[in-house]
């Protein structure tokens, strides 16, 4: 059996929240039947969406795809199951903002209609070109919360390749339990989708980051990952938020640092969610797309805290309802985890290749409160997992200077919330953060333009 080893490096900063996993971590995935409408939209991912090429009136099978990559940053979608596609229409994701969709009313009877798979490969002979080409057709992008294309990140640069892989299995946003369930019940897949990297990148290390609350998914990944070949290794992380952010997630297991503004690859690394390589297994040994995923339902609100398989497109009604429904009382409901989700204002919401969870908040978990001056504290500073001034920076944003913000290196923020989480004047510093952020990126795009 494959042995763990301790995480040597701790990140500057970082905070303690709530976690609340217990509500949902011992409650193992469970397949929600499949909904008479799914709802699939063509920007599930980073980058510019999806092409449509289906039509109002056309019968998809379950695989089939429904989507073609729009550019190099694009992502693939298929038919999350056979059916009559109904409309395709603009309809709004978590964050607001609106994409076009299809609308698909499910067929009654799926084993009718044959399902769409691509040949599977040989993981163990199948040439790069040819298993990364597999990944970008199965539209398999980041299922940890970015979304970025698979396919475009196993693609370091030339001039440093890629050292080590990383597996983020830290999950270390509050509630969220869906990657632990994935090691713990998946932990094979895993290994074959670990395997298939390991040749195509040229045999890096590789090092599986796991947070120590999550002991039986250490334990079933030692177990699937024994007698490997190749340095291989189970990195426990201590406890602390935000410890599955990318960059910190790299020094925490290797002790290099990322400049800011650069790649992970600039210091050898790839970091790739357990999910997403369970989702490379599937795809290449399989020829299965990316169309569902584990997505985690909990919060105090919810009847029946459960960790579901969906098929992409599912509504977040949908989810409420398998989960028992909600209680009374629910004032809040998040899409993601607590310190970096989305409050979203209903349950049309479709869930999307990224879902990783959807929470249900009671008046006892959430309150009213009013921002107050800033009163020079300080937490937010010793916060800070990307060492900057918070306190500075929302100033800055509440007095319009975006010039000052940019100079104060705003652009480097990671909006993982760990500023507010402690400020005892309720500031809304991730947000000021946000808003500049946004601010600079339009400016640059219009002097493109």
């Amino acid at each position: 059996m494959m042995k763990s080893i301790q995480s040597m490096f701790k990140f500057f900063g970082g905070v303690h929240p709530d976690y609340n996993k217990d509500l949902a971590r011992d409650r193992a995935i469970e397949a929600i039947p499949l909904p008479k409408t799914l709802v699939v939209s063509m920007s599930q991912h980073l980058g510019r969406p999806a092409v449509c090429c289906v039509k109002p009136g056309e019968h998809v099978a379950r695989g089939q795809l429904i989507g073609t990559r729009d550019g190099l940053i694009s992502v693939a979608v298929h038919a999350p199951a056979a059916g009559t596609v109904k409309a395709v229409e603009p309809r709004p994701g978590a964050a607001g903002a609106w994409a076009d969709a299809v609308v698909l009313e499910t067929d009654e009877d799926q084993a009718a209609t044959p399902e769409v798979r691509m040949p599977p490969l040989d993981g163990r002979a199948a040439t790069r070109d040819e298993v990364l080409a597999r990944i970008a057709d199965a539209g398999i992008c980041g299922m940890g919360g970015a979304g970025f294309p698979t396919a475009v990140k196993l693609t370091p640069r030339v001039d440093r390749g890629c050292e080590i892989l990383i597996l983020n299995g830290a999950e270390c946003e509050p509630y969220l339990a869906a990657d632990d369930r994935v090691m713990r019940e998946r932990a094979d897949r895993i290994r074959a989708g670990v395997e298939i990297l390991q040749r195509i990148l040229g045999g890096p290390s590789v090092r599986i980051a796991v947070e120590a609350n999550k002991p039986e998914a250490i334990a079933a990944l030692e177990q699937a990952f024994a007698g490997i070949e190749g340095d291989v290794a189970v990195v426990v992380l201590p406890v602390l938020y935000p410890q599955g952010s990318e960059k910190h997630l790299i020094y925490s297991v290797t002790g290099r640092s990322v400049a800011p503004g650069a790649l992970p690859s600039s210091v050898g690394c790839i970091v790739e969610n357990v999910a997403t390589i369970a989702a490379v297994a599937d795809a290449v040994l399989d020829g299965v797309p990316l169309t569902a995923r584990v997505t985690t339902v909990s919060g105090d609100g919810i009847a029946q805290p459960r960790n579901v398989l969906a098929p992409v497109g599912t509504s977040y009604a949908d989810l409420v309802a398998f989960c028992g429904g909600e209680k009374p009382g629910v004032r809040k409901v998040v899409s993601g985890g607590t310190m970096m989700g989305l409050t979203v204002p209903n349950l049309d919401i479709p869930t999307t290749k990224t879902t990783s969870g959807l929470l249900l908040l009671t008046e006892a978990r959430v309150f009213q409160y009013a921002s107050s001056p800033c009163i020079n504290c300080g937490r937010c500073i010793r916060a800070c997992p990307m060492r900057l001034n918070p306190a500075a920076l929302s100033r800055a944003v509440e007095s319009d200077d975006i010039a000052a913000a940019e100079a104060l290196g705003v652009m480097n923020c990671v909006e993982c919330g760990a500023c507010a989480f402690g400020c005892p004047a309720y500031r809304s510093i991730t947000h000021h953060c946000r808003r500049a952020k946004n601010a600079i990126r339009a400016r640059a795009a219009a002097r493109k333009n």
